[in-house]
């Protein structure tokens, strides 16, 4: 059976799409100095991976209206991939994160080749400038991608405030994740924990990988209103347990398929569900241990499959299991109730659900 990706030869098109784009910037950027390429360079690197989920969601979003293939829906679908590129980018220097898809990330790398060229200043400062422009620069190309994507005007004219919504509301789930990882968790309880961490990702994540794209490309097909609130039901269950399974691989995934080493989450200090979780089964000596071990940048590996033990003896694991159970299931119920949804697209998008949630994703 194909990749549901690969469907009308899907992948392979958006990414011939995206490299058309970068090739028609870096002519257009080269009067401005041979320098620009360090900024070009990684920016390409980046969008030569990934599972294409967003632009897949996007395509099939257009075709769940019952629109047939279209060139346009293939660039609508690339503006995904660029809007996911500045995110990821962003992401990394928020987090400090040191590698993404197995590379150095990206202010890492200019970090790296700032200092073996022995320029003056600090490597850091220089990674974290260049790496916040390069993010500025994709977000550009794909408002670019979006506006000059070839569908009719009409169709943008009608989706374009679902991808204004998508860009504000990741901006601002951003933030949010930023000030809730500053502010004390000690003064909430269990179920409060447990609830702000699922908001987070919902606004961070879930909504801009899965429910804006697909309603970008269902509402630019002109899908009804009863769809399109099925498709955002589908949409944002669906993202919600994809961010949930995500996390789980972020503990215990293999580095070879995560790209990123084991337990990063941890020493990142993610407030995430699995850690709220494990601290609504933990006593106070378990709290007390997670509190020592949560953000600590040196976390070795004996800790980190110590924290991996605890998590699990919690129920901590257990529960965010059922708790993407539970998404993929309301997910699957959505759908259902998405009446107009033609063929492919509903088998597709059902095939979707169980590609992002899977234990082996």
């Amino acid at each position: 059976m194909p990749h549901p990706l690969d469907l009308a030869d899907l992948r392979s098109r958006v990414q011939d799409r995206i490299d058309t784009e970068l090739d028609r910037w870096e002519v257009e950027l080269a009067g401005v100095g041979p320098d620009v390429a360090d900024l070009t360079g990684p920016v390409r690197t980046l969008l030569q991976g990934g599972k294409r989920l967003r632009a897949g969601f996007a395509y099939w979003g257009w075709r769940a209206a019952g629109q047939d293939d279209h060139e346009g829906a293939i660039s609508l679908a690339a503006a995904m991939e660029f809007f996911q590129a500045a995110a990821l980018i962003h992401d990394d220097v928020m987090d400090d994160s040191e590698t993404r898809r197995g590379q150095p990330a990206m202010h890492r790398a200019l970090s790296r080749a700032h200092a073996e060229r022995l320029w003056h200043g600090e490597p850091d400062r220089f990674g974290v400038a260049g790496a916040i422009l390069a993010g500025n620069l994709c977000l550009g190309w794909c408002d670019d991608l979006f506006a000059d994507s070839g569908l009719p005007p009409q169709a943008l004219e009608a989706a374009r405030p679902v991808f204004e919504r998508m860009r504000g509301q990741l901006m601002a789930g951003q933030f949010l994740d930023i000030v809730t990882s500053m502010r004390p968790w000690h003064d909430l309880d269990d179920a409060e924990r447990i609830e702000r961490s699922r908001h987070v990702i919902t606004y961070k994540s879930a909504k801009y990988s899965i429910e804006h794209p697909l309603l970008i490309g269902a509402t630019a097909g002109g899908a009804s209103q009863h769809d399109l609130d099925a498709l955002s039901r589908y949409g944002v269950a669906l993202g919600v347990a994809f961010q949930l399974r995500d996390d789980v691989l972020g503990v215990f995934g293999d580095p070879d398929v995560t790209g990123k080493p084991a337990g990063d989450d941890l020493r990142e200090g993610k407030r995430t569900v699995l850690i709220a979780r494990t601290l609504a089964g933990a006593d106070d000596v378990a709290s007390t241990q997670v509190d020592q071990w949560l953000g600590a940048p040196d976390l070795g590996t004996a800790e980190v499959e110590a924290f991996r033990e605890l998590i699990i003896s919690t129920g901590a694991l257990e529960g965010v299991e059922r708790d993407i159970a539970e998404g993929a299931a309301a997910a699957r119920s959505a759908l259902a109730e998405a009446s107009g949804v033609p063929e492919p697209a509903r088998t597709v998008l059902a095939e979707l659900i169980d590609l992002t949630t899977a234990r082996s994703t």
